[in-house]
């Protein structure tokens, strides 16, 4: 046999042979864990880290991390002191991206500025002050379609004034009116489900606070941001 061929089996055959540890090994981490922590939410992945004898435990959007044996789990950040980095928030943050297609734009009501060719998509409580202070710097952006999708988590009344609004003619006027301005949203009956069917995406995809802001490529901010720091994630996806 040549000796390229040779190489070529060999190479071959110590992939399959790391495959196939790297596989018992996830085993053993999943097993263990489960059996010696029932109430542990479902591990969805087990990934080396680039710390030896570490690895990620995924459930869900969180991680934890494991010896190789599962009989030690660990919570918190692991910093890669070399480069100054947060492996761990890193991490997250690539987690909690999601797809801007797969966001409920159906159930949003959109305001368009300028071109509108820029994509803002904000989860928003009517009764939020952070998210009242925010709408208010949002005035200031231009050339963006804004997609607001109302997410009642602050009580009974929340979901009241969200129903006035989603259920308004001109909803992003009375939301803007009452947000911006202090009119209360005048009441209104009509089919709700959409404000449902965001509460139940939301709790999926763990957003727990408002205002949560999504961009075209994904990314999440959680929280009242400045505009300018908006406007420069606006401006840097292409």
């Amino acid at each position: 046999m040549p000796f390229a061929q040779l190489m070529r089996t060999a190479v071959l055959s110590l992939a399959c042979l790391s495959s196939s540890i790297a596989f018992a090994q996830e085993a053993t981490i999943r097993k263990n864990l489960s059996e010696r922590l029932p109430n542990l939410p479902k591990i969805d992945e087990i990934s080396k880290t680039p710390m030896n004898g570490l690895y990620e435990v995924r459930m869900g959007s969180d991680v934890m991390y494991s010896d190789a044996e599962g009989n030690f789990l660990i919570q918190g950040a692991l910093i890669d002191a070399k480069q100054k980095r947060n492996l761990t928030e890193e991490r997250l943050e690539k987690l909690s991206v999601i797809p801007f297609e797969q966001l409920p734009l159906k159930n949003a009501f959109t305001q368009v500025r300028g071109n509108g060719k820029r994509k803002l998509v904000v989860f928003a409580d009517p009764n939020c002050g952070y998210c009242k202070r925010f709408e208010k710097d949002l005035q200031k952006l231009d050339n963006v379609t804004i997609y607001h999708l109302l997410y009642p988590v602050l009580g009974e009344d929340s979901h009241t004034k969200s129903k006035n609004i989603w259920c308004a003619k001109d909803k992003a006027k009375v939301w803007n009116d009452w947000m911006v301005n202090g009119t209360s949203p005048a009441a209104g009956q009509c089919d709700t489900a959409a404000i449902t069917a965001n509460i139940a995406f939301g709790q999926m995809h763990r957003i727990t606070g408002t205002p949560t802001l999504f961009f075209a490529d994904g990314s999440r901010v959680p929280g009242a941001v400045p505009v300018a720091q908006v406007e420069k994630m606006l401006a840097s996806i292409r």
